[in-house]
């Protein structure tokens, strides 16, 4: 079947990013150059926060956030089993525990209410909470924030999904102790790979630029020892090498001025879903909301008929993906902690059912409206069957 290829993500890079990219080739600074800053600025001044620090990739900006909470071992780190991996496995990075509390059907993050049972049960380590504004959706974040004043436990967003998104007034972003964002290249604007971690923390701010980069300043206003030239360095901590390029950068600083329209039409894609597939009995759209970035937008359906309608998309050129398989049910998470089906039913029954549909601006309505028609098809005229 001779059919334009859909799937669920994918970047947009136009005529003017390519000439960023060129230009910094063809100058002297490929990385720790310029354009690292410059585009640390935009992402800062776009949010309204008053630092932002790159990383080579969103589970580095995880790690480091983990690492400048202070986390270590003892320490445990609250988080939602709706998510990639690599939003608990940073806690191990550090040392410390990822444990987990269900999620809200309503929003399908994190739920305030279990979590708040879960900083009640004893040993009462947790240290961190890390609620993810899982698809792009702007969850209340005041709950959390109140959990975090009264338990002493930092909050870090998960933000990797919603980077454009808002909670009215105020970008995602911008209501954490640190907020870490993806640039994947099928996420809101990308570096091809990369990340960041947002701060209004001068002094976490400082820490994550020395743990990106082996832990080493050249910074002599930062020195602890006397400089013995102009030459002089210092490793003032265990870091690593998680630096993003200047390439990188000059790719995210030329997108982020397409940031809001890419948004607003992934809204406008959004929208004509809910239109298209409105009356469909079988079918469970996923929540709304004003503010919704829409990274991804996961419909849920019988979970009997998820493979076949999986098959049915992808025989007629249309590439669904799941989001995601609960961490606590990936092998590593059953082998070391002990969990098991059934531990968090609402995420689990959750991804038993959803399917995440093609969402990316460079989609047509056609496209929109060809991956709607299939689905009506499938469950109207009993192909499933």
């Amino acid at each position: 079947m001779n059919v334009k290829p859909l799937s669920y993500g994918r970047q947009w890079v136009d005529d003017d990013d390519i000439a960023a990219v060129v230009k910094v080739l063809k100058g002297d600074w490929l990385t720790q150059g310029p354009a690292v800053e410059a585009f640390e600025r935009s992402l800062a001044d776009y949010v309204g926060v008053k630092h932002a620090v790159v990383f080579s990739n969103g589970t580095a900006a995880l790690h480091g956030a983990m690492a400048a909470a202070g986390l270590g071992p003892g320490d445990q780190v609250l988080t939602t089993p709706l998510t990639f991996a690599a939003t608990a496995n940073s806690a191990l990075y550090v040392g410390a525990e990822p444990v987990f509390a269900d999620i809200d059907p309503q929003t399908l993050c994190l739920d305030p209410q279990k979590a708040r049972a879960r900083l009640e049960e004893p040993p009462h380590k947790i240290r961190a909470i890390a609620p993810v504004s899982f698809t792009g959706f702007p969850f209340d974040m005041a709950p959390f924030r109140a959990l975090s004043a009264e338990y002493g436990a930092v909050l870090i967003e998960d933000a990797c999904h919603s980077l454009g998104g808002d909670r009215g007034d105020r970008k995602i972003g911008a209501d954490a102790d640190m907020t870490v964002l993806s640039f994947h290249p099928v996420k809101h604007i990308t570096t091809a790979e990369g990340g960041a971690v947002l701060t209004d923390d001068p002094e976490r701010a400082r820490y994550l630029s020395l743990f990106r980069s082996h832990g080493i300043t050249r910074d002599s206003e930062q020195f602890q020892e006397a400089a013995d030239g102009p030459w002089h360095n210092e490793m003032q901590m265990l870091g690593y090498n998680y630096r993003l390029p200047d390439l990188n950068c000059a790719l995210g600083l030329s997108q982020m001025r397409r940031l809001d329209s890419f948004v607003a039409r992934r809204r406008e894609i959004a929208a004509l879903y809910r239109t298209l597939l409105a009356d469909v009995p079988q079918l469970l759209l996923p929540p709304d909301s004003k503010g919704h970035a829409y990274h991804l937008f996961p419909i849920r359906v019988p979970a009997e008929d998820r493979a076949a309608l999986f098959a049915h998309l992808a025989e007629r050129g249309i590439r669904l993906q799941v989001h995601y398989e609960p961490v606590h049910l990936h092998p590593y998470y059953k082998k070391r902690f002990g969990y098991r089906p059934g531990d968090f039913p609402e995420a689990e029954r959750f991804a038993c059912e959803a399917l995440s549909l093609p969402m990316f601006p460079l989609m047509e309505d056609s496209d929109v409206e060809r991956t709607a028609s299939e689905i009506r098809a499938f469950f109207q005229t009993g192909v499933r069957r």
